[in-house]
């Protein structure tokens, strides 16, 4: 996996807690969710990666 790719997932986890933070903060549900959504997929997609490169080896 590049770096890049990485990187790109871990800021989308990053994005979505931030988005997930900031509607909790304003009262806003469907930012808060939206946020949830968006830190799960990087996530996943970070857990993804993990798991390519330790059959990579």
């Amino acid at each position: 996996m590049k770096f890049e790719d990485r990187l790109a997932h871990q800021v989308q986890a990053g994005r979505g807690s931030v988005k997930k933070f900031l509607g909790r903060a304003t009262g806003n549900s469907r930012l808060e969710a939206e946020g949830r959504r968006e830190q799960a997929r990087g996530n996943l997609k970070r857990a993804a990666d993990k798991l390519r490169d330790a059959f990579k080896r």
